[in-house]
């Protein structure tokens, strides 16, 4: 399991894959200088709800991943993950599929 901490106050609990392909996302916008949206469930110890956070170039951002491995990328993952990203939504949690069962 990983770790984005947002501004040292916030903490999101994250398995590492889904967070490498975050990490590609956040970075890209950054680098831009675009600021967005992130929105994200939080975890069942921490109750109800979800948390928003407004990425920014500001923003003291981390990203831990458990383990040490390459993770390679799904461009496609990377892709549909962008276009939450620059929706009036934001980004926010997508399996890495998108077909549905059954």
């Amino acid at each position: 399991m990983g770790l984005l901490s947002y501004n040292a106050t916030t903490r999101f609990d994250i398995d590492d894959r889904t967070l490498v392909h975050l990490e590609a996302v956040i970075y890209a916008k950054l680098r831009r200088g675009e600021a967005f949206l992130f929105t994200w469930s939080r975890a069942a110890g921490e109750g109800t709800g979800r948390t928003t956070v407004w990425m920014n170039r500001a923003a003291r951002l981390e990203f831990r991943r458990r383990h040490d491995t390459r993770i390679p990328l799904n461009q496609d993952w990377v892709a549909r993950l962008m276009t939450l990203a620059n929706s009036p939504a934001g980004l926010h949690e997508l399996p890495e599929s998108d077909e549905t069962a059954g």
